[in-house]
């Protein structure tokens, strides 16, 4: 296990943008608790939903593969098949993208993604600047989510959390700052290691992950890989574009002094 706990770069901002992104996710996880299941489940991105344009207004039976007309199965059908306690939203379905990418399902599910966020988003803010990271932010979540649907329109199992807008923060991260050195927990021990190993590892076991998951979608639920994977590479091609401002800081960042402490 490599669970990474800091870089060592340094910025030059104080990076706004990354600590109310944080604190939404925050807030959201809490209005959650506060609603229960059903609010998070109707807010999550549901495949069926947005690829028909229906909103799924009551809750229903997941069925096991096979089944027909599946919103309108009997309620005695066989226990081991999952209640999802689906409710309407007050405005187009489609949306549900977006507000998927501030809910989440667990607190540690939570605190994952804020790690991560908390790690790496305040470099690329700095290269991107606080409005165009927060566009970029929403660009790589709605494409992680665009993917995971696309690879299984039929599912009717929600998907939901910031893991997908977070890895294409890190895709950008992994372009510009390769060498950065990162504080990682492997196992019991505390060492550094460069961005590239700690991120682009994380990248290829997604891809890997994700190529596996393909015959399972929509069967059961999980980690969503293939949204990991749309967000990552949404964010190297943001990263690609635009690379002469990364370099740019790096040359600031050679000549000047006084900066931030990364965390």
């Amino acid at each position: 296990m490599v669970l990474p706990l800091g870089d060592l770069a340094r910025t030059r901002i104080v990076p706004l943008a990354t600590y109310v992104l944080i604190a939404l996710n925050v807030v959201m996880y809490l209005v959650q608790l506060d609603h229960g299941p059903t609010f998070t489940t109707a807010y999550a991105a549901t495949p069926y939903e947005i690829t028909r344009d229906v909103d799924i207004a009551r809750p229903f039976v997941l069925p096991l593969p096979g089944d027909e007309n599946p919103l309108n199965l009997p309620a005695r059908v066989e226990l081991r098949r999952r209640v999802i306690d689906q409710a309407p939203v007050p405005f187009p379905v489609w949306l549900t993208m977006f507000t998927a990418m501030f809910l989440h399902g667990s607190p540690l599910h939570l605190a994952g993604n804020m790690l991560y966020l908390w790690i790496f988003g305040d470099n690329v803010e700095e290269v991107l600047g606080t409005v165009r990271y927060v566009i970029v932010y929403l660009a790589c979540g709605l494409m992680g989510t665009i993917l995971q649907v696309a690879a299984n329109p039929d599912s009717l199992i929600p998907t939901l959390g910031a893991s997908g807008a977070i890895a294409g923060v890190m895709g950008a991260y992994v372009v510009w700052f390769p060498h950065n050195q990162v504080r990682v927990l492997v196992f019991r021990f505390i060492t550094q290691l460069p961005a590239y190993i700690v991120i682009g590892g994380w990248i290829l076991i997604q891809i890997w992950e994700g190529v596996g998951s393909v015959g399972r979608l929509g069967e059961v639920g999980g980690v969503a890989y293939l949204a990991h994977v749309g967000g990552a590479a949404t964010g190297i091609i943001v990263a690609l574009l635009f690379s002469d401002s990364a370099r740019h800081l790096e040359e600031m960042e050679q000549a000047s002094g006084g900066w931030f402490e990364g965390p």
